[in-house]
């Protein structure tokens, strides 16, 4: 694995007593970094140099950075991240009502601290039990209609639906264990 020095990365220099101690020294210094480079820099793994994008761009020039043109750093674990797919009210019938394998919906809301709490675990189990079970989300502030007509009260609330037919219900933030429990009984 080849390492690249970025001309445009400056980290400040480590103060006495903050806990920057077990972090190892920088291994060699570049001539354009000068002296910046004494200081003593954690390890950051997960990251890659990555080509301008207009974008990118845009966004430098609006924070009014001075960066090197050969790339920008870019974080590798945005891309690994599970997304759950949404359901809406026009999608409702066909991916729940007429799927032929179990179907988890999590019925959240943007606001809901809980709910942004339990999408990884909803994510990671999606990746789990891929190819035995659908796993949907639902937002209750765009679609009322079908929170309202399943007696959605508290969110999170996560349905299991099976053959078109409510089977299971689990309110609020739970750990991932009581949601598996709930779902190997339909899987």
């Amino acid at each position: 694995m080849a390492t690249v020095v970025l001309e445009s990365l400056v980290a400040p220099r480590a103060r006495a007593g903050v806990g920057v101690a077990s972090a190892p020294r920088t291994a060699s210094a570049s001539p354009a970094m000068g002296c910046r480079v004494a200081c003593l820099l954690p390890e950051c793994k997960g990251l890659r140099v990555a080509g301008y994008t207009s974008r990118s761009r845009s966004a430098v020039r609006w924070a009014n950075l001075k960066v090197s043109r050969r790339g920008v750093v870019v974080c590798e674990a945005q891309n690994t991240v599970v997304d759950v797919p949404d359901v809406t009210k026009s999608t409702w019938q066909s991916l729940v009502i007429e799927s032929d394998k179990p179907v988890l919906v999590e019925f959240w809301a943007p606001w809901c601290g809980p709910c942004r709490m339990i999408l990884p675990t909803i994510a990671k189990l999606s990746k789990t039990y891929e190819g035995k079970m659908t796993c949907l989300k639902l937002n209750t502030d765009e679609s009322p209609d079908i929170a309202t007509q399943y007696g959605i009260r508290s969110i999170p609330t996560i349905m299991i639906f099976k053959n078109g037919e409510k089977k299971d219900t689990v309110i609020g933030a739970v750990p991932e264990t009581t949601l598996v429990t709930c779902i190997e009984k339909f899987v």
